[in-house]
């Protein structure tokens, strides 16, 4: 089981040399076997459009990365948990691909894992990247939330989103764009809340306990962490309505915009 998430970055764009930096990905496990409830059959899927996502191949240089095993598959994305790299944020966006092979390789150096942890990464520009291997349209199984990376879906925010932090819009529309496409593949309501299973008692709730939580959640919501950040997590209200918009549900009454 991977220890604390501690990774030193060297010369991020913009930045001085950043030395044992925490990543968001603290307490993940790469857990074999589903770990969720299979749901009941549902109706006509709420579809949205994928957005423009660019692949792998834009970051993952072949002297950069590291030979991994095949990827691992769930049935269907059923619920998403959204991150942040607490990396620095005054970055230039053009630099984005190296920022992306730095956090891979304090996963897979330091760590010893077999790839990057997030199924996505988004930039503050609002760019998506491919980040765990097995390809996008799939139900690849993650590394990001400990307990609950089978049938989900972890999407990075690129940076520190802690109290005070400005998210930018850019970002914030790009993850609700990724969440409402890959929760219509199975017809889930950003807004709704989905039952998973625990598989590791390392998360907030023992293995084999089934819990309830927000389809479109907060990494806290299943690790003990203070990720996504407060400012982040405050922006979750609004980011789930706007992807419920993009697959064509009725907006809530409360609307959920930001505070």
């Amino acid at each position: 089981m991977p220890g604390p998430a501690r990774v030193a970055l060297g010369c991020l764009p913009g930045t001085a040399a950043v030395a044992a930096l925490f990543l968001c990905a603290n307490g993940v496990e790469n857990a074999v076997g589903v770990a969720a409830e299979r749901p009941a059959a549902r109706a006509a899927p709420h579809g949205a459009p994928r957005p423009h996502i660019l692949p792998r191949s834009v970051w993952a240089t072949a002297e950069g990365t590291r030979d991994q095993p095949p990827p691992r598959y769930d049935d269907e994305v059923v619920a998403v948990f959204v991150h942040h790299t607490d990396s620095p944020n005054a970055y230039d966006c053009a630099h984005t691909p190296r920022i992306i092979r730095a956090l891979y390789a304090g996963q897979t150096g330091a760590r010893d894992w077999d790839d990057i942890g997030y199924n996505f990464l988004v930039d503050r520009c609002g760019t998506i990247y491919e980040g765990r291997a097995g390809g996008v349209e799939r139900a690849v199984t993650g590394a990001h939330t400990q307990g609950f990376n089978h049938r989900t879906a972890g999407i990075a925010a690129i940076g520190t989103f802690t109290a005070g932090a400005d998210v930018p819009r850019a970002m914030t529309d790009a993850i609700a764009a990724v969440a409402a496409w890959k929760l219509g593949l199975s017809d889930t309501d950003p807004r709704s809340r989905v039952r998973l299973v625990s598989s590791n008692s390392g998360s907030r709730y023992a293995a084999g306990t089934r819990a309830t939580l927000p389809a479109l959640a907060g990494h806290n919501d299943g690790y003990m962490t203070s990720c996504p950040g407060a400012a982040l997590s405050a922006a979750l209200p609004e980011i789930r309505e706007l992807a419920a918009r993009l697959q064509g549900r009725t907006p809530s009454a409360t609307g959920g915009g930001r505070a």
